[in-house]
């Protein structure tokens, strides 16, 4: 079951995420998704992180969906899936909305101060242009993490496909 809180984590919350990521955490705006207990699986990022565009916006911090990811990717799944976009109008066509939705919620997540720091920094364009996960083209599939951390979030039609495919989510409890 993922609930999608969108509320800053609390203490214990933020000692599990940096037992995640193996750091304190910098730049998380809200849990973007948790488990049915409350363990953190998504984090939503700032738009700037250090004085610079943070271009994840919605970080997979779980780790056992990043071990179950990685085996996935050493599958050579990216490959298999960037063959499908190159042959697969349809796809291709889906796989381009979840990178405008991405688009989009990262801006509708600024508030108008974060949006004028962007604008300022002269980082708009590239958090118009950059989709999931910061990539350029939209054509190619850089990581599962992203992909799913999106899905978990938002419309991704890869983490749709993964999760009919290798029912990722059904390890969630």
């Amino acid at each position: 079951m993922v609930i999608r809180p969108d509320t800053m984590p609390d203490e214990r919350q933020l000692s599990v995420i940096a037992e995640q990521l193996g750091r304190a955490p910098r730049g998380i705006e809200a849990l973007a998704a948790t488990d049915g207990e409350g363990t953190p699986l998504v984090l939503r990022m700032a738009p700037i992180v250090d004085g610079k565009p943070f271009p994840t916006l919605y970080w997979l911090s779980s780790e056992s969906l990043k071990v179950e990811l990685s085996r996935i990717e050493a599958a050579g799944v990216i490959k298999a899936l960037e063959t499908r976009l190159r042959d697969d109008a349809e796809f291709l066509a889906a796989y381009h909305r979840s990178h405008a939705d991405y688009v989009d919620a990262r801006w509708r997540h600024m508030s108008a101060t974060q949006r004028a720091e962007v604008e300022r920094l002269g980082y708009g364009d590239v958090l118009r242009e950059r989709g999931i996960g910061g990539i350029a083209n939209w054509d190619q599939v850089r990581c599962l993490h992203t992909q799913y951390a999106h899905h978990l979030c938002g419309d991704n039609v890869i983490g749709r496909w993964l999760d009919a495919e290798y029912g990722v989510i059904d390890g969630l409890p």
